[in-house]
């Protein structure tokens, strides 16, 4: 099979040099490229590489590498992950070295190959993949909403993988695009994003007041504001003491929705005074991220 796909490749090259009308040698190859896919088989990958290499080749025009290349881009959602990432790779490889004529595409591949690696959960490489794609250095103008998106989904992977530090870069790349979008669920992504890497940083009670907001915002399901609200009541406990903690606690133990939190028994007790057992903190200590159970450089 993939013998064959590069002889009728080889075959259409040669009419493309020659007579072939830039319509009719884009359709030949959208035919070559279907009927590869609809074999499938094991020949499915070696066929697909024989393509991508011919495709890419400085033989064939720019305006017909693209417009195919994108047409194979929108097909990786359709391939088995395994193929997908495989081909993905493959043809970032291949295009590596004329990568600023199909912006666009490695872009396109880079989200999906992104994807793939989110849904096997291998986030630092889902991460690693988007971060490859030039927002701010290539020849392409991408959307403020486009790059804002991108640096949030940079930081989230990155907070998957406990890496606190990678997050809060492209938290600020992403704070100085905020400002221009009008996206209401962009802006919402992005302070729950914020609020994590301030809680993630043990910046208890900024994060605090941050999650306190998020759990107000009525575009965010319900399930996810009283999740916010148990993430502000416990950052706010876990904030040094002062008045900014004192307010807090004020503000949470007045919000009627707390009573239904687990961590409700300890935000009653320290906003009245009243002695906090053991069991108590044991039972607290069972919310707890790992990040949020570290000892800090004082020993508590």
């Amino acid at each position: 099979m993939a013998s064959q796909v590069r002889q009728e490749l080889s075959q259409l090259m040669s009419l493309s040099h020659s007579s072939g009308s830039h319509k009719d040698v884009t359709e030949r190859y959208k035919s070559i490229l279907e009927g590869i896919i609809k074999t499938g088989g094991s020949e499915l990958v070696p066929s697909l590489q024989a393509f991508i290499e011919a495709l890419v080749s400085e033989g064939v025009s720019l305006v017909i590498s693209r417009q195919i290349l994108t047409d194979f881009t929108n097909q990786l959602a359709r391939m088995p992950d395994n193929v997908a990432k495989q081909m993905a790779h493959y043809t970032l490889e291949k295009i590596q070295a004329r990568v600023i004529s199909f912006e666009e595409q490695v872009a396109a591949i880079r989200q999906h190959l992104a994807n793939i690696y989110e849904r096997e959960e291998s986030w630092r490489e889902a991460a690693n993949v988007l971060v490859g794609i030039p927002l701010e250095t290539g020849q392409k103008q991408y959307s403020p909403d486009y790059k804002l998106e991108t640096y949030l989904k940079i930081a989230r992977l990155f907070l998957e993988d406990e890496d606190a530090n990678q997050a809060d870069a492209y938290i600020n790349r992403a704070s100085l695009l905020q400002a221009e979008s009008k996206n209401e669920e962009l802006q919402i992504v992005y302070k729950a994003c914020y609020a994590r890497v301030l809680d993630f940083r043990r910046k208890f009670i900024e994060a605090a007041q941050r999650y306190n907001e998020l759990s107000y915002k009525s575009v965010v399901s319900k399930e996810e504001r009283l999740t916010a609200l148990k993430n502000a009541l416990i950052c706010t406990v876990l904030a040094s003491a002062g008045q900014q903690r004192s307010r807090m606690l004020a503000t949470l133990f007045k919000d009627e929705r707390c009573q239904q939190l687990p961590a409700y028994n300890i935000l009653e007790k320290m906003y009245l005074d009243r002695i906090i057992r053991s069991s108590d903190l044991v039972d607290f200590s069972a919310l707890l991220q790992p990040h949020q159970k570290a000892i800090t450089p004082d020993g508590t």
